[in-house]
């Protein structure tokens, strides 16, 4: 969208629902009025409904289901994070393009958002559903003063974020749960999964690049047949469409303030918050672990660090920092 049709969807939007005249428009942005009609008719192409007539002026009657900057910047409150959006029908991997733009300085909270990925990409080299126009498929390019050795708590404060989020749009925040390291659940279904890469210079932290998945309005039948019992959407597990840029906005807000807790006050500040829907502890769990191949126990909490700490059945207590858990639930594998 250029910058032209961008001040005119402004000024249509500040109009509260009321026409604005052709001239009207063209004295305010100081543009001819085949200019403007110009501007209507690319935010027009882009889904936007204005209405307009000769003499009548143009008036803004709906707006489209897409995650434009425009529309998420119109009401986004943040300080720094999603200031800057870079937005894209459909790309390989959000994350991937927001690695290269952290390579070439983005700033600090600079956000990719695609409508969909061909090749959304999942922890541990697995694959992200990732359909167009229907879920957030968004990465965040944080540049933190954290050493390597840090850094494995962000992904536990955004899976705050994210659980928060999610539990604000329902009726009730019991069906909500974060399962470590990086996924959030509904109803043990999973809604969300979270992606994070850093790039680390000598023991510091250079940037990480956050990538956050979240279903909102993907029918349970649309997922492909080996995901169908394992994951949800918000909108299947209420029963009601979710506005995607409302969403969107609500998501950002939270992020910025759990990342600012975790920078200014460290992960333990955040650590209440994270049990409220954290609900492994007592749990039987199995890790496939990458160094230690797949182990089974039970669930006894998070350390200080962010990692797992597991009691398998001999007594052993073990810390796990990285690896795929299935949650054993009533004699079966969840994971």
């Amino acid at each position: 969208m250029t910058s032209g049709a961008e001040r005119v969807l402004e000024t249509l939007r500040r109009s509260g629902g009321e026409a604005c005249s052709g001239a009207g428009l063209s004295e305010r942005l100081q543009v001819s009025r085949s200019q403007i009609w110009k501007h209507v008719e690319t935010l027009r192409a882009k889904g936007y409904g204005i209405e307009g007539a000769p003499g009548g002026g143009y008036r803004l009657v709906s707006v489209p289901d897409r995650l434009y900057p425009g529309e998420i910047l119109a009401g986004l409150p943040t300080r720094w994070m999603a200031r800057e959006i870079r937005y894209f029908e459909t790309i390989d991997s959000t994350n991937r393009v927001g690695f290269d733009l952290a390579r070439e300085g983005a700033a600090h909270g600079t956000a990719v958002i695609a409508e969909g990925q061909s090749a959304g990409r999942g922890r541990l080299g697995r694959s992200f559903y990732s359909p167009p126009h229907r879920n957030l498929y968004t990465s965040v390019v944080l540049r933190p003063s954290l050493s390597a050795s840090q850094a494995a708590t962000v992904i536990l404060a955004a899976a705050i974020a994210v659980a928060e989020t999610v539990a604000a749009s329902l009726a009730s925040r019991d069906a909500v749960e974060i399962k470590w390291p990086n996924d959030v659940l509904l109803d043990g279904l999973k809604t969300s999964g979270i992606l994070m890469e850093l790039s680390a210079e000598a023991t510091r932290v250079g940037f990480l690049i956050l990538g956050i998945g979240v279903n909102l309005n993907q029918d349970r039948d649309g997922f492909p047949a080996e995901f169908r019992s394992l994951a949800t959407s918000l909108a299947a597990h209420c029963g009601r469409s979710v506005d995607r840029v409302d969403f969107t906005r609500r998501l950002f807000v939270t992020l910025e303030d759990v990342l600012d807790v975790h920078a200014e006050q460290g992960w333990e500040a955040l650590r209440p918050r994270f049990q409220e829907f954290f609900h492994m502890v007592g749990r039987r769990i199995r890790v496939s672990d990458l160094a230690a191949g797949e182990i089974a126990g039970v669930c006894r909490g998070i350390d200080p660090d962010g990692a797992l700490r597991l009691e398998r059945d001999d007594g052993a207590r073990i810390r796990v920092l990285a690896g795929d858990v299935t949650i054993v639930k009533d004699g079966a594998d969840r994971p």
